[in-house]
């Protein structure tokens, strides 16, 4: 099946739509874990959008970058209010950042924000899917703040017992 640069577009669009409303109904209720989790991923990037001084929302994908994947990501959730996150960086790794704590069947959306306020890191992961939006806000208050958005692509990692 070929998929259309429009259509893949209009799935991503949908994508930070949803990651934007998801976000916005979180501001109600930073923290809602509705169940326990222990999940461990293997994410091998899609594609990367990126926003600053040089580029205004280019789009490149994974053979023009560097970091391929994310050997190892991991969501452990405990009801009702713990959301522990390591492998997707190092800012999200510290749950005392995380202020934004949303677990349910279909979706685990985070985010963190610095004390400054101006670096936010924020993700959604599709549990159905597997699919993974990872962004970056550098320079929030600023006209000139830059995005990362990444998008990835993951499969469960299987617990050898």
């Amino acid at each position: 099946m070929v998929v259309k640069k429009t259509d893949l577009m209009i799935r991503y669009l949908l994508y930070i739509f949803l990651s934007i409303l998801f976000s916005n109904l979180s501001l109600a209720n930073d923290i809602s874990i509705k169940e326990n989790l222990n999940l461990s991923f293997k994410c091998d990037i899609d594609k990367k959008i990126i926003k600053n001084s040089e580029y205004n929302y280019k789009t490149f994908l994974a053979k023009d970058l560097e970091k391929k994947s994310l050997e190892e990501f991991k969501i452990e959730a405990i009801k009702p209010e713990n959301l522990i996150i390591s492998g997707l960086s190092k800012f999200l790794s510290n749950s005392d950042k995380l202020k934004v704590k949303i677990v349910n069947k279909d979706v685990v959306l985070f985010k963190a924000i610095d004390k400054e306020k101006n670096y936010s890191e924020s993700a959604i992961i599709d549990r159905k899917t597997g699919e993974l939006i990872h962004e970056i806000t550098r320079n929030i208050e600023s006209e000139n703040s830059e995005k990362d958005i990444s998008f990835y692509k993951c499969r469960k990692k299987e617990k050898n017992v």
